[in-house]
């Protein structure tokens, strides 16, 4: 998979391409990245690449010229996908990274100031994204968060065991865990983690997941529910603990 990022910062995505698992998945060749800097684009001696928004308004705007040229040098027809970050694009999720994860190459455009000219989106942008309900100074970050969630899905990035348990795999939270020392500050291991009964392990992970989701996102459940992502084992679990809630409420 390749990444092309769109940036008048290339230094913010340079470093995060080159540093941990990702430094690693690139010199495997699994991954291949590009960073596009907007202000080689822009002709004039200032490399400007913003100006105020017609129709009035606070804030800056980027230009179209320079980013329609930076986008025409890397070639966005065929098997390139276009991704605007955008408070008011689609949430992004795990749904939509696994989608992402198996596509040929993936361009960012990263925003700045008040957001990009309209123009630019209706002519080459696939796809707007948002990664959460607030607003960031920095497109760079939210390109950075979409890159994360997308590469580490990609075959062989990292050990495919590592993504079965996770978070939103399942439609469930993953369940807390746990490493030595198996006392830290009087608080112990739960006893069923050191027991190697592996089984035991299994149901008490399982129901630790329900527990949490259920605790901190429980429209996850409601919609794992509607959609039948639960086998019968899960839904029986999840029945068990709400009524289990319901009675330490009464008490």
């Amino acid at each position: 998979m390749k990444f092309t990022v769109l940036t008048l910062f290339p230094e913010i995505t340079n470093a995060y391409f080159a540093s941990s698992i990702m430094a690693k998945a690139l010199e495997k060749g699994i991954i291949q990245y590009r960073a596009v800097n907007i202000r080689d684009f822009a002709l004039d001696k200032h490399k400007t690449c913003d100006d105020a928004p017609y129709g009035g308004g606070p804030g800056m705007l980027m230009l179209a010229e320079p980013l329609s040229r930076a986008l025409k040098s890397i070639d966005t027809a065929g098997s390139s996908h276009v991704i605007c970050l955008t408070p008011s694009g689609r949430l992004f999720t795990q749904k939509r990274a696994q989608e992402l994860a198996v596509m040929e190459e993936i361009v960012l455009i990263c925003g700045r100031y008040e957001g990009i000219d309209q123009r630019i989106i209706d002519t080459y942008v696939d796809e707007e994204l948002s990664i959460g309900d607030y607003v960031l100074s920095s497109g760079e970050a939210a390109a950075l968060a979409v890159v994360d969630a997308i590469y580490r899905l990609v075959d062989w990035v990292i050990t495919p065991e590592s993504l079965t348990e996770e978070s939103f795999s399942g439609g469930l939270l993953e369940y807390p865990q746990y490493t030595r020392p198996e006392i830290f500050d009087t608080m112990k291991v739960p006893e069923v983690l050191l027991s190697g009964h592996h089984e035991n392990i299994r149901c008490w992970r399982q129901k630790k997941r329900v527990e949490k989701t259920l605790a901190f996102r429980p429209e996850l459940l409601e919609r794992g529910l509607r959609e039948g992502l639960f086998d019968a084992e899960t839904v029986k679990l999840i029945e068990k603990v709400r009524e289990d809630n319901e009675r330490d409420k009464g008490d």
